[in-house]
């Protein structure tokens, strides 16, 4: 989305903000992004969880932070990128034109920023790449991110797009396109190693391909390629550039892959998405007027509940600015947080737990900025 963004890090909240997650933190129990506090005292343990908040703005200006991911445990040494890591793809250039981003941001453990992946223009126009909320990271070594670029930041000019494959230098080693992949703009994956299954939202198209990777030390290529969903509404927006399939969440040991669709305002499940051959929306599994506002980017908590991004462009609600929502798989609202007071800040954001700990990261693409909250597993507390 096209925002006026101002490349810092905010350091105060709104009463209202504040309220809100302090009303989530209560619930911790069933809501994995109830996590908030401030960093603690260093002579101190502090009862509330760790929240830090970082820039996601690189050298080259670019803003609009749309993907997130964390590093997997296991990921090879020797590059630029360590276990742990949170990476963030950049959509607008530092013009704000939206789809002309070229870079991924790499935040460590402890905070720093620093730029892993800086992409050429595209070979269209003077212009970026738009780097989208497709953005995946393989245990064997290999980031995957997908862009949706435009020559003017309009969605008069918006191509197809590609999936690009970055090695853990930071170095494009190849792209992934073809007819089945049209406008990439969000993917997760089914990492097994020697192979991986890529399910890949197309925005343009209003589809989800079915990837089937083979990962090799000195890159990845693609088995077969499958349209296994269908039917999404999609357009362009002026204000959001674009609008369709976004979030994908799949779950292996039911073999069904959950899809957020924003023009529709609802949330599908996809059946037997490791080998189905054939399109249809799937069945409508959460769709609530009072929460959704256009769903985008989806992770899976720990305790198996959803959460969803609201773009605010879709039934907007201006007392429910930039809100990330908590549901059932079964489709029962259970919690909803904002990460900006302003709307249509909230976008890509990630799920990752290592050991007892569990983190979750969020963008605000207003401020161009990315909150970590961490929270010990044992220390949730049942809810009031």
């Amino acid at each position: 989305m096209n925002h006026n963004v101002s490349p810092y890090v905010r350091n105060h909240e709104t009463t209202r903000t504040i309220k809100n997650r302090i009303t989530a933190l209560l619930s911790v129990g069933t809501a994995l992004f109830a996590v908030f506090g401030g960093m603690p005292c260093a002579d101190a343990v502090g009862f509330l969880p760790n929240q830090m908040i970082v820039s996601t703005v690189p050298p080259n200006g670019d803003v609009n932070p749309y993907g997130v991911a964390f590093v997997p445990q296991g990921f090879p040494n020797g590059g630029s990128l360590k276990a742990g890591d949170i990476l963030v793809s950049n959509f607008n250039n530092s013009m704000n034109l939206q789809g002309t981003g070229t870079t991924i941001m790499r935040v460590s453990a402890s905070g720093a920023v620093s730029t892993f992946f800086a992409g050429p223009p595209h070979p269209g126009g003077t212009s970026g790449l738009g780097l989208s909320t497709a953005l995946a990271v393989l245990q064997n070594g290999f980031v995957i991110v997908g862009n949706v670029p435009s020559t003017d930041g309009t969605f008069a000019t918006v191509t197809p797009g590609s999936l690009l494959v970055i090695n853990k230098n930071g170095h494009l080693v190849s792209t992934i396109s073809g007819p089945n992949i049209n406008g990439p703009w969000d993917m997760t994956i089914l990492d097994e190693g020697n192979q991986a299954v890529a399910f890949v939202s197309n925005v343009l198209a209003g589809t989800v391909v079915r990837l089937n990777l083979n990962v090799a030390p000195n890159g990845v290529t693609v088995a077969n390629q499958t349209v296994i969903a269908s039917g999404y509404q999609h357009r362009g927006d002026p204000a959001a550039f674009v609008v369709g399939p976004t979030g994908l969440v799949y779950d292996p040991s039911h073999d069904v892959l959950f899809v957020a669709s924003t023009e529709d305002n609802a949330v599908f499940a996809v059946q037997n998405a490791a080998t189905r051959t054939s399109g249809g929306t799937g069945t409508v599994i959460y769709t609530d007027a009072v929460h959704l506002h256009g769903p985008l980017a989806m992770a899976q908590a720990p305790n198996g509940d959803l959460l969803v991004s609201n773009s605010d462009v879709i039934n907007s609600d201006p007392n429910q600015p930039s809100e990330i929502v908590e549901f059932t798989k079964q489709g029962q609202f259970v919690k909803q947080l904002n990460v900006d007071p302003a709307q249509g800040g909230s976008f890509g954001l990630a799920v990752n737990v290592n050991g007892g700990t569990a983190f979750f990261a969020a963008v605000d693409d207003n401020t161009a900025t990315l909150t970590i909250w961490k929270i010990p597993l044992e220390e949730l507390i049942p809810p009031f």
